[in-house]
């Protein structure tokens, strides 16, 4: 154990037994990394929350008595984000079960189902007034490609949201640095009135990460 350069001690792992070089790596990471302590001590289910935290501090997303969907939503770290910042209603979706949270009503099947925005609607009892999306596909180590297929889902995630928000309303979704995404910014500024990008300091530095941060869906 060691200190680092700004005077945390640093836990360096060691490799042995069956135990491969890049698990060792993810181990430290998750030993050393600031966000992750702060997790456990403040009751949250993954260091993500933070990024959602700084994204509401910065642009004022969660309003109190809002009704939030949030896809892709395991462990759970935005869904409380959403609840202990005011939202009134809170859907959290996501393909795998969720483990409960109180006050959160948790569904576990695809956003892309026809049949989805209703059962949401109809737990929300209206429609949503944000829409959060912090999916990302499995990592195939190929950048383009993973550029290519978190595209596809924050793509996914737009049209979804466009059913579901009210007037007014926003969305947030994760993308990857890059080109392909002009289309989608290109939709999204037609359908809401101000659209950014932000990186919030939770984001690991060596990610490629960005969320995209619409307000003010224009309806219809």
């Amino acid at each position: 154990m060691a200190k680092d350069t700004t005077g945390r001690l640093h836990v360096t792992v060691k490799t042995g037994g069956k135990r491969k070089l890049s698990s060792k790596l993810w181990l430290e990471r998750q030993l050393n990394d600031p966000y992750v302590a702060r997790a456990r001590r403040e009751g949250y289910r993954s260091r993500a929350a933070f990024k959602l935290i700084e994204l509401d501090d910065r642009f004022r997303l969660i309003r109190r008595g809002a009704r939030v969907v949030d896809l892709g939503a395991a462990p759970g770290g935005w869904t409380q984000v959403a609840l202990r910042r005011g939202a009134g209603r809170v859907v959290a979706l996501d393909l795998v079960l969720i483990e409960p949270l109180p006050g959160v009503d948790l569904l576990a099947g695809d956003f892309a189902d026809p049949e989805m925005p209703g059962r949401l609607a109809a737990l929300l009892g209206g429609k949503a007034d944000l829409v959060l999306s912090d999916m990302a596909p499995n990592a195939s180590g190929h950048a383009a490609t993973d550029h290519v297929r978190i595209m596809a889902l924050a793509e996914a995630a737009l049209d979804f949201a466009a059913g579901a928000l009210a007037e007014g309303g926003g969305f947030v979704a994760k993308v990857f640095q890059g080109g392909s995404e002009r289309p989608m910014l290109a939709r999204m500024k037609r359908a809401f009135r101000t659209v950014r990008h932000a990186k919030p300091s939770a984001s690991r530095k060596e990610s490629s990460e960005l969320y995209v941060v619409a307000q003010g869906f224009r309806g219809g």
